[in-house]
C-alpha cells in the first residue's frame, strides 16, 4: 500500500511539474513584478511593483555599463525607439545593476548614447535577484495588466525585432 501510495505521489508531482514548464515554455509566466526599492539617477525612490504604463506594455531591460551587448542592444532600441512608442505606446525602463562603486558611471553612458529610457539603478542587485536572473542583458515585456509575459537572455543584433514583435501581439 505504502507503494502504491509512494507511486501515486511521484507521478502527481510529476505531472505538476510537467504542466509548469508548460506554461513556462509557451510564456505563461504571467507573474507580478516583485515589490523592491530601486532609485531614480537623480534618487526618487521607486517601488518595482508599481512600474507601469498606464495599461499598455512595457519593458524591463537589466544591463550594466561594463556590458558590451547590453549597452549595444540599448542603444540598438534607441535608434527605433520613437517609432514604437508611436506604433505601440510601449515605453521601456533600463535597470542597472551597477554595483555601489559604479553607480556614477551610469548617468555619463546614458548621456552619451542618448537614451531616453527611464533609468533604475539596482546596484545590490535585489531586484534582479528576486525575478532569479542569472546573466545580462535580460528583458522582460510586462503587459498592459502589470505581468511579465515574456523573457529573453542575451542579445544578438537584430534581436530588437524580436522584441517590438511581442509587443505588438500584446496590442493587437
Amino acid at each position: 500500500m505504502k507503494r502504491i501510495l509512494l507511486t501515486a505521489a511521484l507521478l502527481i508531482g510529476v505531472v505538476q511539474f510537467s504542466i509548469f514548464n508548460f506554461q513556462f515554455s509557451i510564456g505563461g509566466v504571467a507573474a507580478q513584478l516583485p515589490a523592491i526599492t530601486l532609485k531614480t539617477m537623480d534618487g526618487q525612490t521607486v517601488k518595482t511593483d508599481t512600474l507601469n504604463n498606464q495599461g499598455k506594455p512595457f519593458i524591463i531591460s537589466f544591463f550594466a555599463t561594463w556590458c558590451k551587448p547590453c549597452n549595444r542592444e540599448l542603444s540598438a532600441i534607441q535608434e527605433v525607439y520613437d517609432e514604437w512608442k508611436e506604433e505601440t505606446g510601449v515605453k521601456l525602463v533600463a535597470v542597472s545593476i551597477d554595483q555601489a562603486q559604479n553607480i556614477n558611471k551610469v548617468k555619463p553612458l546614458v548621456d552619451e548614447h542618448g537614451w531616453e529610457y527611464d533609468v533604475l539603478l539596482d546596484p545590490n542587485s535585489d531586484f534582479r535577484r528576486a525575478l532569479g536572473i542569472q546573466m545580462i542583458p535580460f528583458t522582460l515585456i510586462i503587459d498592459g495588466g502589470g505581468k511579465i509575459v515574456y523573457k529573453h537572455n542575451g542579445y544578438t543584433d537584430g534581436a530588437e525585432v524580436e522584441l517590438i514583435e511581442k509587443v505588438r501581439e500584446l496590442t493587437k
